[in-house]
C-alpha cells in the first residue's frame, strides 16, 4: 500500500488539491485486501467495473458526477465507455488518433476522431485493483506508445501493431522514485523522477536487451525534479525545487557531456562541468510545466498561483505573466473560505504555429498564449465535478460547479485534446473556430515611474455574430505595487444584446506605488464571454 499512497501524495503535493473542506488530501483508494466491514469503513458495492477500486461514497468524486458529454462553440467532450478509468496522460499519433492512459485500470486506450470510437487495450500483467498515476506519455516513430507508471516504478511500451505491452523497470534508489513526464528524443527516452530527485535518460537499443541509462542527480538536497524541455542545441532544461521554498532552473549540456565521455573512454564523467543553474524568482514556487517558444524563450508555469514565466537564456531574465481569475462556478465559495481563487497552470507545450498551450487545473481551462501577439485565449471546459469545489454550503448546492481535473493535453494541428481525470471523459478544443470578439490595446508598452499613474484604454471589438454576449472585464496584474482600475465602469458586467460590430472602449487607470521596483511587468486586459476569455498583455516598464 505504501507505493500506492506515494503517488497520490505527490498528486496533492503538485496541485494543492482542494476538496469542499478546503484541506489537502492523500487519496489511498480501495484496498481489496482490507475487510472494510470489519473496520467499519464505507460500503463497497461490487459492480465488476473499475469503480470497485473506490468505496461507494467516493465514486462520484473519482468516477464521475454523472454528467453526459457536453459541448460549447469551441469544445467537444466524449465519455469513455468503461466506467471510472481515471484518464490522465494523453498523446496523438501521426494519423490524428488520440492515445491516453487509464490510471484506474493500467490500460492504454485509443480514440479515433474520425469514427468517434474508443478502443481500450487490456494490460494482462496489471494486478487486480492496481492504480497508478501515469503522468508521462509519448508516441514513437516505430508505432509504439511509451508511458510512465509511478506505483510500480515502471516504463511501459505498447506496440500499436501487435497490441502487446512490455514493461521496463525504472531505476530507483531507496524506493522514493516517481517517474513522471516522458519524452522520446531519437533513441533516448527522457524522464523526470519527481520525488527521486533526478533526471533520467534511457538509451533504448532495439537490437540489445540491455537498456543503458544516465541519471542526473539534483544539486539541491530533498528537492523534486520537475518537467523538462530541450532547446535548439539539445541542451536539457528542467527545474529542481523545494515545496514553497523556490529552487533552480537547470541546464544540462548533454552533447558536450557525451562527447567528453567518448573522448575519455570512461563510462561516466563528473557532471558538474556540464550543468548550469539559475535561481528561480521568489514568486515562482511550484514550477511544473516547461517548454520553449520559437523565439528561444523558455516558459515555466507555476502550479501554486495564476502565473507563468518567460526566461531569456541570453539575458538570464525572468518575466512574470498572469492568467485571468477562475470563473466563480469553478470554485463556488459556498462556505466563503476561498479568499483569492487561483488558476494553477500545470503543464505547458508549444504548437506548430508558435503558440503556447497550457492547462489551468483549478480554472477548468485549456489556454493558448501567442508570444508574438502577446494574447491569451482561455477556453473553458463545460464538465465539472462538484466534489472538487466549494459547491455545497449545507443549505444550498451551486449548480454546474466544480472541476473536471484536466491534468494533461496533447496538440494535434488546430486541435487540443485533453483528459478529465474525475469525469471519465476526454475532450477537444478546436482553436480554428473564430472568436466572438477581439481585444486591441491603445499601445503595447507603458512607461511609469514609481508613484506615477496613467490613464490607459483598451478596446473590445465585437464580431458579426448575433448572439447575446455577457462580458465580464479582465484586468489582472502580477505585483501588488502595480495596479489597474477600470474607470467609468463600476460594475464588472457589460451586457451586449444583438449588436454585432459594436466597439466598446474600456478606460483604465494604471498606477505604480512609491515602492515599485524597476523592471518589466505584464498586465492582462480583456474580457470573459461565456465559454472563452480573450485578453492581451500590456507591457509596463517601471524606470
Amino acid at each position: 500500500m505504501k507505493k500506492q499512497v506515494k503517488g497520490y501524495l505527490a498528486f496533492a503535493f503538485l496541485g494543492g488539491i482542494m476538496l469542499t473542506s478546503g484541506v489537502l488530501v492523500a487519496m489511498t483508494g480501495y484496498d481489496p485486501d482490507v475487510d472494510y466491514a470489519a473496520v467499519d469503513d464505507p460500503e463497497v458495492t461490487i459492480t465488476g467495473t473499475p469503480a470497485d477500486n473506490f468505496p461507494d461514497e467516493q465514486r462520484t468524486t473519482f468516477c464521475s458526477s454523472g454528467g453526459d458529454a457536453k459541448s460549447t462553440n469551441y469544445v467537444n467532450e466524449y465519455v469513455i465507455p468503461t466506467e471510472c478509468t481515471n484518464p490522465l496522460a494523453i498523446v496523438s499519433d501521426y494519423d490524428g488518433n488520440v492515445w491516453f492512459t487509464e490510471t484506474n485500470t493500467g490500460n492504454l486506450a485509443k480514440f479515433d476522431p474520425t469514427t468517434e470510437t474508443f478502443t481500450e487495450y487490456d494490460n494482462p500483467t496489471w494486478p487486480d485493483g492496481g492504480r497508478s498515476m501515469m503522468w508521462g506519455i509519448d508516441y514513437a516513430p516505430d508505432g509504439s506508445v511509451w508511458f510512465t507508471d509511478e506505483t510500480y516504478d515502471s516504463i511501459w511500451k505498447f506496440s500499436t501493431f501487435d497490441e502487446q505491452y512490455e514493461r521496463l523497470s525504472y531505476p530507483t534508489a531507496g524506493g522514493d522514485s516517481l517517474p513522471q513526464k516522458l519524452s522520446i528524443d531519437g533513441s533516448q527516452i527522457i524522464i523526470n523522477d519527481f520525488t527521486g530527485n533526478k533526471l533520467t535518460i534511457l538509451n533504448v537499443n532495439p537490437s540489445d536487451n540491455d537498456v543503458n541509462y544516465l541519471s542526473i542527480p539534483s544539486a539541491l538536497d530533498d528537492s523534486v525534479t520537475a518537467d523538462f524541455a530541450l532547446d535548439a542545441n539539445d541542451d536539457i532544461w528542467y527545474t529542481n525545487w523545494l515545496y514553497q521554498q523556490g529552487g533552480f532552473l537547470v541546464k544540462f549540456n548533454q552533447n558536450d557531456y557525451l562527447s567528453a565521455v567518448s573522448d575519455s573512454g570512461e563510462q561516466f564523467l563528473p557532471l558538474v562541468d556540464f550543468i548550469s543553474a539559475y535561481a528561480l524568482p521568489v514568486q515562482l514556487l511550484t514550477p511544473n510545466g516547461i517548454t520553449f517558444s520559437d523565439d528561444g524563450l523558455l516558459w515555466i508555469v507555476d502550479t501554486t498561483s495564476s502565473s507563468f514565466f518567460s526566461f531569456n537564456p541570453s539575458s538570464e531574465k525572468f518575466i512574470q505573466y498572469v492568467t485571468a481569475d477562475p470563473m466563480f462556478e469553478t470554485y463556488g465559495n459556498q462556505t466563503g473560505i476561498i479568499k483569492s481563487p487561483i488558476s494553477r497552470p500545470y503543464w505547458i507545450e508549444n504548437d506548430d504555429q508558435g503558440r503556447l498551450v497550457f492547462n489551468e487545473q483549478t480554472a477548468n481551462n485549456i489556454s493558448v498564449m501567442d508570444p508574438k501577439a502577446q494574447s491569451l485565449i482561455e477556453y473553458h471546459i463545460p464538465s465539472k465535478n462538484p466534489n472538487w469545489g466549494d459547491c455545497d454550503s449545507g443549505i444550498s448546492v451551486l449548480e454546474n460547479c466544480g472541476l473536471a481535473q484536466i491534468f494533461d493535453f496533447t496538440i494535434s494541428g488546430d486541435k487540443i485534446w485533453f483528459t478529465e481525470w474525475v469525469e471519465n471523459k476526454i475532450g477537444v478544443v478546436d482553436t480554428s473556430v473564430p472568436l466572438p470578439l477581439e481585444i486591441q490595446l491603445e499601445q503595447n508598452t507603458l512607461n511609469l515611474a514609481p508613484g506615477e499613474s496613467q490613464e490607459f484604454q483598451y478596446v473590445i471589438s465585437v464580431g458579426s455574430q448575433n448572439d447575446k454576449l455577457d462580458l465580464f472585464l479582465v484586468a489582472s496584474g502580477t505585483h501588488d505595487f502595480l495596479t489597474v482600475n477600470v474607470l467609468d465602469n463600476s460594475a464588472d458586467l457589460i451586457a451586449i444584446v444583438d449588436d454585432p460590430g459594436e466597439t466598446i472602449v474600456i478606460p483604465t487607470m494604471i498606477s505604480a506605488s512609491d515602492d515599485a521596483l524597476p523592471g518589466t511587468y505584464k498586465i492582462l486586459l480583456g474580457t470573459q464571454s461565456g465559454d472563452v476569455t480573450i485578453s492581451k498583455f500590456l507591457t509596463v516598464i517601471i524606470e
